[in-house]
């Protein structure tokens, strides 16, 4: 018993999920219909006003052109916020007074349609002009908010670029990492087993005199009473290095005079 209540209950709530399928259905379709009508409806009324505009000249071609002006004007304002308001949230005060803008449009409108009735040519010309004030001052609305709204967007979308090419710029640095100017190697530092020119130790430095006469005349001063010291050669001269004869090796000896006796 319990399975089939569950089975009854299954398919009612499928039953019941088809019907809010199929009404939404209707209705999306519903939709696109009247939008579509409107649309033909719309295109079609301007089509006829162009007709008028260019047809009938004076106040009734005047009028038309008024209208055509003032939905052109409202068409360009709304499709420019629609599209900036999903990516700027600070455009909801705007929408709201486009709003009440488009009321005063709506009403305008009405009062042009109204007028293109008249069969009092009179009376039109004396409506005229306040009708032109009141579309102008509408229109001029409409596209100062239009303009603000797309100088807005255009500044976003400059700024947003110039940001976007620094940070190329600095990644494009980062990756040409090997153009950057590396460091000299330090030189290599002397041998440990080098040996000094042959001028390091037998050139004096300059003050080698003055130390040396300073010197001999503190020992001669000293050692007054003392023997002299024998002098010492030079730094750099060469001592004698001539084997003595009890030092010459057996084949240094020189050879003997032969007898002659």
């Amino acid at each position: 018993m319990e399975a089939i209540w569950i089975l009854l209950t299954l398919f009612v709530l499928i039953m019941l999920a088809g019907v809010y399928g199929v009404v939404r259905g209707v209705r999306a379709a519903k939709r696109g219909i009247d939008r579509t009508v409107h649309q033909a409806r719309v295109t079609v009324e301007e089509t006829r006003l162009r007709a008028r505009q260019l047809a009938q000249p004076g106040a009734a071609g005047e009028l038309a052109q008024l209208r055509l002006s003032l939905r052109g004007s409202m068409r360009a304002t709304g499709q420019a916020l629609q599209a900036a308001a999903p990516q700027d949230r600070s455009l909801s005060e705007s929408l709201g007074l486009f709003q009440r803008l488009s009321g005063h449009a709506l009403d305008l409108e009405a009062d042009l349609k109204r007028l293109e009735q008249e069969p009092d040519r009179s009376r039109l010309a004396a409506l005229l002009p306040e009708m032109r004030e009141r579309t102008q001052r509408i229109t001029h609305s409409a596209d100062s908010l239009r303009w603000a709204v797309q100088e807005r967007s255009h500044r976003f979308a400059h700024d947003d670029l110039d940001s976007l090419g620094r940070e190329i710029e600095m990644e494009a640095g980062a990756l040409r990492h090997w153009t950057a100017v590396e460091p000299d190697e330090p030189s290599a530092a002397p041998e440990a087993g080098s040996r000094p020119g042959p001028e390091a130790g037998s050139r004096p430095g300059p003050g080698a005199g003055s130390r040396s006469g300073s010197g001999a005349g503190t020992r001669s001063g000293s050692g007054a009473g003392q023997a002299p010291e024998p002098p010492r050669p030079p730094l750099g001269a060469r001592g004698n290095t001539e084997p003595q004869p009890w030092q010459k090796k057996p084949w240094q000896q020189s050879p003997r005079p032969e007898n002659t006796a």
